[in-house]
């Protein structure tokens, strides 16, 4: 009888494991590794009045010898102007203020809003949850337009002040910071619900039933109990929101005024108003590099303790 080739049930289970781990690296690969290579390689060339504007670098077309010469043209000038210009700084340490704060302030108002619905009856959950992504329906950008017409001198804000009131004067709050904080909660507070929101839910609730029968108060059993059990969804959260926020460009540009400085701001015009790609995408490799790195290193130290422990 011929003897047939089988393939074990480990070998199956370990090829299906590789192939599970292959799909999302392929997909960073294709996705995030070849632009930001194509982004890096722009970024050390030189400008040029051409389109695209600037000169092409590691060209394969004009052979080895020809990719050598590029290779020995690459100029690191667009990063040392980054360092060199003191607007370019301002607005990377800008965008970083304005991204940690706005960071806290959607955190002191999800997180009650996340507990509320841990806490409310399961059978209204699921419609909680609905509410709090039903802003998704909308377009981001209308949103951001609407608070327009609330903000401005004659907007709905300063109407229903006005009337009741409280002021004499319309406020100005458009085009300043405060408009900015203001779009930037309300757009990514359901970021920052939603992974609390999933934390707190699984949390045990017997735990606070021993802390109370054990004579704990409600309070100090929240701090020992219940906000450490939901870090996970906090870093979480803070992670969803900090990261997009440091780039964000929508919301300082049609809120803010030209006193609001973010990094997104300044590749935008980079890029489409003065034409130097070569400066702009170094601005975007080095806001990757002030991103990713810290994140790199905390899970580096979070994966140390856990290995502790």
């Amino acid at each position: 009888m011929a003897a047939t080739d089988t393939v074990s049930p480990p070998a199956k289970r370990s090829g299906m494991r590789w192939l599970v781990v292959a799909i999302p690296f392929a997909w960073l690969l294709i996705f995030f590794l070849i632009p930001f290579f194509n982004v890096f390689k722009i970024s050390l060339s030189t400008r040029a009045r051409a389109l695209p504007p600037y000169k092409p670098v590691f060209d394969l077309s004009e052979g080895l010898s020809g990719l050598w010469s590029q290779i020995q043209q690459l100029s690191p000038a667009t990063y040392l102007q980054l360092v060199s210009d003191s607007k370019y700084w301002q607005a990377y340490l800008s965008s970083l203020q304005i991204a940690l704060i706005s960071t806290v302030l959607i955190l002191v108002v999800a997180y009650p809003i996340a507990y509320g619905m841990a806490r409310t009856r399961a059978e209204w959950r699921g419609a909680l949850v609905m509410l709090v992504i039903l802003p998704f329906w909308t377009s981001f950008l209308i949103r951001v337009y609407a608070w327009i017409g609330i903000l401005g001198n004659e907007g709905l804000l300063n109407g229903f002040l006005l009337w009741t009131g409280v002021i004499d004067r319309p406020l100005t709050i458009l085009t300043t910071n405060w408009a900015v904080y203001i779009g930037i909660v309300y757009s990514y507070l359901p970021f920052m619900i939603l992974p609390l929101y999933a934390t707190l839910e699984k949390m045990d609730d017997t735990l606070l039933e021993a802390a109370a029968d054990l004579g704990c108060p409600p309070i100090q059993a929240f701090w020992k109990i219940t906000f450490p059990l939901s870090l996970p969804g906090v870093i979480a959260g803070c992670f969803l929101v900090f990261i997009p926020i440091t780039g964000e460009f929508v919301i300082p540009e049609l809120l803010g005024g030209s006193g609001t400085m973010m990094i997104g701001k300044t590749l935008w015009y980079e890029f489409f108003n003065n034409r130097n790609w070569p400066l702009a995408s170094a601005v975007a490799v080095v806001l990757l590099l002030i991103l990713v790195v810290p994140i790199v290193l905390f899970q580096n130290v979070l994966q140390a303790n856990e290995a502790k422990k």
